[in-house]
């Protein structure tokens, strides 16, 4: 018969006497004799009475139950063999089967009858967790510095895996989870992946875990888990322009003057360099300069044809154990070009010697004009001396008379 009615409540069936379970005053439980509050041998009230449980059939399942209904958090053992000590009075549960989602230990199913081979010496203890236990949150990804549209995997666990809902990634200032997932009961490890990273994702996540109560729309949440800091880069396309003489035509640089070229960059990390890249016919030129400030100016003092071609800025810089590059700026195209022809010493000394020369014939020129007019004009005495000699004015000079 007893083996009977072991099998019985093996399977889900128990016998109620008359007053069945209404006779147990409702949420009337406690654990005695622990080491506190949440743990100790489980006692119920029933008829004003406390009695305790048999450890028949005393599982996780049970216990679980006691501990919720208790505000314990979760069973972390079912115990037996009256490890807190056996106690007195009635045993008034034997061989309960619980599913561990009922409100109350009076709720499972139990077998109702003496049990002669039940004892307080087989009385039933529990050991709770007295809160939800803490998970642990570890980053699977093997890098913790991300660049902006990568995935980042987490790995949040729970020592005690029984009755879990789901499990939520939780960003700190941030109220709603970014992601959740469902779990089966009884796992207790679970992957979440935070996938397309933006800038705003950068900072500091924990994880946290929901079980359910002693009702079903009950879920109760766990404290969260330690905190795993990430950070997402994302480096701007920088930009360049250059600098030279004011005489050189735009997009040129004049032979033998300097120029400069300086990158920028609005987004700037600590340890950032600017690179420098010079494609020409024949071959590509590269040279950097670390980021000390947003703006960085490459320098050549004296603009060659090896300098010519079409140069390019990209900003550079490592972050945990990991390279960064940004994309490259637009092409800059710079000619070099030979300098205007220059008149040399020598030649304005001829010029200048030629010049005066010049001028010194034409003055000549000039004065000796002056003077011809002069003597080709007759004087007054010669006006009056003249006579006349079949029908010709002969002018004689005064010298001659």
């Amino acid at each position: 018969m007893l083996k009977i009615l072991h099998i019985l409540s093996l399977l889900g069936c128990f016998l109620v006497p008359r007053d069945g379970v209404n006779a147990f005053d409702s949420g009337r439980i406690r654990l005695v004799d622990g080491e506190n509050k949440c743990s100790g041998r489980v006692e119920v009230l029933r008829h004003n009475q406390w009695g305790t449980v048999c450890d028949h059939g005393w599982d996780l399942r049970e216990a679980d139950v006691v501990c919720l209904e208790l505000g314990c958090g979760l069973a972390e053992s079912a115990l037996h063999s009256a490890t807190f000590g056996p106690g007195s009075g009635e045993i008034w549960l034997w061989h309960v089967q619980c599913s561990g989602h009922e409100a109350s230990l009076t709720r499972c199913a139990n077998v109702f009858y003496i049990d002669p081979h039940c004892t307080h010496e087989n009385d039933a203890g529990v050991k709770c967790s007295g809160t939800l236990l803490m998970p642990t949150l570890t980053l699977l990804s093997p890098h913790t510095v991300f660049s902006a549209g990568e995935s980042v995997r987490f790995s949040c666990t729970v020592l005690l895996g029984h009755h879990l809902s789901d499990f939520h990634l939780y960003k700190h200032g941030v109220s709603t989870p970014l992601v959740t997932q469902r779990v089966d009961q009884s796992q207790t490890r679970v992957e979440l992946t935070l996938s397309d990273l933006e800038t705003s994702h950068q900072g500091s996540y924990s994880c946290v875990y929901r079980i359910k109560g002693s009702s079903p729309s009950q879920l109760l949440s766990s404290p969260p888990s330690n905190s795993v800091n990430i950070t997402v880069v994302e480096l701007l396309t920088p930009q360049h322009w250059y600098n030279t003489s004011i005489e050189a035509p735009a997009g040129s640089v004049i032979k033998g003057h300097g120029f400069n070229i300086t990158c920028s960059t609005q987004q700037q990390y600590p340890g950032g360099s600017f690179q420098l890249r010079l494609i020409r016919s024949n071959g590509t030129v590269r040279q950097s300069l670390p980021a000390l400030t947003p703006s960085v100016t490459f320098t050549f003092p004296s603009a060659q044809s090896s300098n010519e071609g079409y140069y390019y800025c990209l900003y550079r810089v490592q972050l945990g154990g990991r390279t960064f590059v940004s994309r490259e700026s637009q092409p800059l195209p710079i000619s070099i070009r030979d300098p205007d022809p220059v008149l040399s010493p020598m030649v304005i000394s001829w010029l200048v010697s030629g010049l005066t020369f010049v001028v010194a014939v034409v003055i000549i020129i000039i004065v000796a004009k002056v003077l011809c007019k002069k003597e080709k004009k007759p004087s007054e005495l010669e006006r009056e001396t003249r006579t006349c000699v079949d029908n010709t004015y002969v002018a004689l000079s005064i010298n001659k008379i």
